[in-house]
């Protein structure tokens, strides 16, 4: 079993704990508590790199990210991931056009639960999600950060 590391970073819109082992980040998710702070005495080359990256994004500087990351799921989960990441930046979808792109335009129902599973946020955009009728959708973060999000990135364009 891999050594299971944490670092906190504080964005504008709160806190945000990255979880990853020495190889790869493993969790990105915004957590409603004050920044740790902890002291670890080594922090692996991964997160360190994931924490500057999102600076950066949150700076306006970075649209990509480089650093290795995996998340475990079902095969139709890392096929609903895998569509996610094909999103533009600063632009939306919706579920039923990920369910469409799968050629299974009957699976959006799957596409949300599969949305609502991953926990490698802003790298794996579903904040991009939104209804198909225009709307802004459940996200784990909160209705407010995906919004900030948005504009954030309709800013950076």
């Amino acid at each position: 079993m891999n050594k299971e590391f944490k670092l906190d970073y504080q964005s504008p819109i709160g806190v945000i704990e990255i979880i990853g082992s020495e190889e790869c980040i493993q969790s990105i998710m915004f957590v409603d508590r004050d920044i740790s702070m902890e002291h670890q005495p080594y922090v692996p080359k991964v997160l360190r790199d994931c924490y500057n990256q999102l600076d950066e994004y949150f700076k306006g500087e970075r649209q990509i990210f480089t650093f290795p990351y995996e998340q475990k799921g079902t095969l139709f989960q890392q096929t609903v991931w895998a569509e996610l990441t094909k999103i533009p930046f600063a632009e939306t979808a919706s579920y039923r056009n990920i369910a469409c792109s799968l050629q299974n335009e009957k699976a959006i129902r799957a596409v949300g639960n599969a949305n609502g599973k991953n926990k490698l946020s802003i790298i794996i955009p579903c904040h991009r999600i939104i209804g198909s009728n225009g709307s802004l959708t459940g996200y784990a973060g909160g209705l407010w950060r995906k919004e900030w999000l948005l504009n954030h990135e309709r800013k950076m364009r």
